[in-house]
Formats: C-alpha cells, sequence, structure tokens
C-alpha cells in the first residue's frame, strides 16, 4: 500500500510540476468542438468572457493567459516561441481535434505562425486585429534581422517609474479601444503585466516577419479587421501584409478600434458565431 501510494505521490507531483513549466495558464469553460482563444499582447483570458458567454454552451473554450500577463509567472526568453511550442503541446497532449483558432492582436499573429508551421492540426483560424508582421507596419524599411532585446526602447521602458508606465498605459488604451469603459481594464492588464515580459515578448513580436510563411498557410483563415482610424489606409497595409494568404476572407468593423469585441460587440459576436457553423 506505501508503495502504491508512493507512486500515486510521484504521479501527481509530475503533473502539477509539468503543468506549472506550461508557459500558460488554460481555463477551460463548455462542450463541444473545441476553441482556443488567444488574447492579445498584456491582455488575459478576461478579454473573452462575454466571446466565452456566447460561444460556451455549443463549444469547448479553452482560455488562454500568457506567461508574465495577469497572475502567470513569466518565462525566460525567447517568450514567444515559447508560448508557440508550448500551445503545440498544449494541443497534442490533450488530444484536441481540429481545434479553431481565435485570436486578438497577438493572439492572431501566433495562430498565423502555428497554421505555418503544423499544417494538420487546425482547423480555422479568426484573427481579431491582427498581422503577419508588426515591425513591418512600424518600422520603415523593416529587417527583422535587425531587431534585438538589448535596444534603446526597450531600456527606456524598463527604466520608467511606475508614474511614467502608468502613463503610457493610459495612453495605449485610449487608442486601443474607443469604449471608454473598458479604458480601466486595459491599463490594469498592462500595469500588471512583468516588465521584462512587457517589453522583451514584444520585442519577440516585433521580430517575427511571418509575410512569407502566408504561403505555407493552408487552413482557412478569417480576417475581422477594425476600421479606426483610417479605413483606406488600414485596408492598404492589411492587402500588403497578407497578400500571400490565399484562403482569406475579410470582415471590416466600422468605428472600432483593436478592440472589436469591445467596440462592436454584438457585430463581433455574431461574426464569430456565423464563421464556426
Amino acid at each position: 500500500m506505501k508503495k502504491i501510494i508512493s507512486v500515486f505521490t510521484f504521479l501527481l507531483f509530475s503533473i502539477i510540476s509539468f503543468s506549472q513549466h506550461d508557459p500558460f495558464k488554460v481555463n477551460v469553460v463548455g462542450e463541444g468542438n473545441p476553441i482556443l482563444l488567444f488574447p492579445g499582447f498584456a491582455c488575459t483570458g478576461e478579454v473573452w468572457k462575454e466571446t466565452v458567454e456566447g460561444l460556451s454552451q455549443h463549444y469547448e473554450c479553452h482560455v488562454f493567459t500568457f506567461a508574465g500577463f495577469g497572475d502567470v509567472p513569466p518565462v525566460e526568453t525567447p517568450w514567444l516561441s515559447r508560448i508557440k511550442d508550448g500551445v503545440v503541446n498544449y494541443v497534442k497532449k490533450n488530444a484536441l481535434k481540429e481545434p479553431v483558432i481565435i485570436g486578438h492582436s497577438l493572439g492572431g499573429t501566433l495562430g498565423l505562425w502555428m497554421s505555418s508551421t503544423e499544417e494538420k492540426l487546425f482547423k480555422k483560424l479568426i484573427i481579431v486585429d491582427g498581422l503577419p508582421s508588426v515591425g513591418a507596419l512600424m518600422i520603415p524599411n523593416f529587417d527583422a534581422t535587425t531587431i534585438v532585446y538589448d535596444n534603446p526602447f526597450s531600456k527606456r521602458q524598463l527604466a520608467m517609474n511606475d508614474e511614467e508606465f502608468k502613463a503610457m498605459a493610459v495612453q495605449t488604451a485610449s487608442f486601443m479601444s474607443l469604449n471608454k469603459e473598458k479604458h480601466k481594464q486595459i491599463i490594469n492588464w498592462i500595469l500588471k503585466a512583468d516588465r521584462e515580459t512587457y517589453v522583451y515578448g514584444y520585442t519577440d513580436l516585433l521580430k517575427l516577419d511571418l509575410r512569407e510563411d502566408m504561403k505555407k498557410v493552408k487552413i482557412p483563415v478569417v480576417l475581422l479587421a477594425a476600421t479606426y482610424p483610417n479605413k483606406e489606409m488600414i485596408k492598404s497595409n492589411y492587402d500588403k501584409q497578407y497578400k500571400y494568404l490565399q484562403n482569406l476572407e475579410v470582415f471590416y468593423a466600422d468605428n472600432s478600434a483593436h478592440f472589436i469585441m469591445y467596440d462592436q460587440p454584438e457585430w463581433f459576436i455574431n461574426q464569430v458565431k456565423a464563421q464556426l457553423e
């Protein structure tokens, strides 16, 4: 009996230890075909609260919060590749059959990356205002090979005091969502983030250029795109970034900034449900 208890204790400890080394936390809600919900940068799975309420009666929602955000402990760099490998292992370990990915911003980029390397693992990808290359949008004459962790912008962010960092978070929230009632939540997520994850994790995102890799994505991809502040400019950017992705549908959310699920909630959930049918 003692031997059985000892073996059971070892197995339990092994399971707990393994789960503690995952670079994310997952809450599973509902029953049905599996959906993976990835939040945007610095956000927690709470960003999907209303979405899960609308989907969990018919789908099994796996809601992720990534390492360094919310109450999930940080991991060492490279942060984003650890997240990617961890999610792929999670899907295989739990034998999830062709899950659909819904990813906001960074979460959409992550979905694109996994879909370009794991051709048969996923059924469909729904991207909420995400890009193959964030760096190419922000940096003129972008060259991913020039992006390094130790750069002046990162140093400034790491050196910010609490007051300066909060001012940056307030400014970020103000243009990320037109729904002012949600600004406090977005700010709180940024302030709670592990500072090094916030800085170096974003560097990982900037270093990732998937524009050419779009040729490798075979599953259907749906892009729900915000139009604020300039719809024509935004359409032009998306056309350039996604030009090598063959199986793509784009739907534009008018009068919405980056957090479409907050700015146009009814339009958003109706679009998601339609794409899951």
